[in-house]
């Protein structure tokens, strides 16, 4: 498993537990409070070259990570 899967399942791990409690910007404020800089901006550049894997909640969350990077 390379470390960008292993960021992907993170993400798409932590979009299914904040799926019934706020969504996508529970899902961003978790990126933003517990994975450090290279990890955000690895995830952010998985989304920019396509996303592949990530699911809708987390590339959601992601997504509105990088709008504010």
């Amino acid at each position: 498993m390379s470390h960008d899967d292993k960021l992907i399942y993170m993400a798409n791990q932590i979009g299914k537990f904040f799926a019934a409690q706020g969504g996508a910007a529970e899902v961003e404020n978790h990126l933003r409070k517990f994975w450090d800089k290279r990890m955000r901006a690895a995830i952010v550049a998985h989304l920019a070259a396509g996303g592949e894997g990530l699911d809708p909640l987390a590339r959601e969350a992601v997504s509105r990570l990088a709008a504010h990077h």
